[in-house]
């Protein structure tokens, strides 16, 4: 399953919108306070697929019946892009468990790279609900490489991949190497360039949250 925040009309829509605005993305903390709330809004709608049992609430005035979620959940992130999103997520699922990777792309002289992944910090995931956010879903190399590392930590019953922007191309890949998995995203954009960079897209989302880093 797909589901993309753009083919409705809502808020998330400026959300997206000022991301891709260079004159607005130049606010750093703007730019983070926008990843944050896509985060937030995905986070509502994955609770919409959530399974939930129905208990009882006491009240001043009596006792309210409340169907409440029962998935224990696994918050996972893509560093360094992904923690604004991770935020956001957090903000609406404050007793999740939390996992980290570090992952990216190690560009050789020729032009070519290789997904490096470097570090890993998860609990298990037996049983339990994976959310795994990160920026953009360019290629999908770096995300099927991490949740592949990831479930090696126990098998989850639920995978769901959280982005800002997806490609069809990096959908594709996805979906051939996680079928089960399910994919939420701000926007969907059509192209990738010779160098595997979305376009329009909205540049580095980790130089543009945290500042430009030097490139190896």
């Amino acid at each position: 399953m797909v589901q993309n925040l753009s083919s409705e009309n809502s808020i998330a829509n400026r959300f997206v919108a000022e991301l891709r605005d260079s004159a607005v993305q130049s606010d750093r903390m703007r730019f983070r306070t926008n990843m944050e709330r896509i985060g937030e809004v995905l986070a509502y709608e994955i609770s919409k697929t959530l399974d939930y049992t129905l208990q009882e609430v006491e009240t001043p005035m009596g006792i309210a019946e409340v169907e409440m979620p029962q998935d224990n959940l696994v918050l996972a992130t893509i560093l360094r892009a992904g923690l604004p999103m991770h935020q956001g997520m957090i903000n609406y699922y404050d007793s999740a468990e939390n996992a980290f990777v570090s992952a990216y792309r190690k560009h050789h002289k020729d032009g070519t790279f290789e997904i490096s992944l470097e570090y890993v910090s998860c609990p298990s995931l037996e049983g339990k609900v994976l959310i795994i956010c990160d920026a953009m879903l360019a290629t999908g190399a770096s995300l099927v490489l991490a949740v592949q590392e990831l479930i090696r930590h126990g098998m989850p019953k639920k995978i769901h991949i959280a982005t800002i922007i997806a490609t069809k191309p990096g959908i594709n890949h996805v979906r051939r190497n996680l079928p089960k998995a399910h994919i939420w995203t701000g926007a969907i954009d059509e192209e990738l360039t010779a160098r595997s960079y979305i376009v329009p897209g909205l540049g580095d989302a980790g130089d543009l949250a945290f500042g430009e880093k030097l490139q190896d």
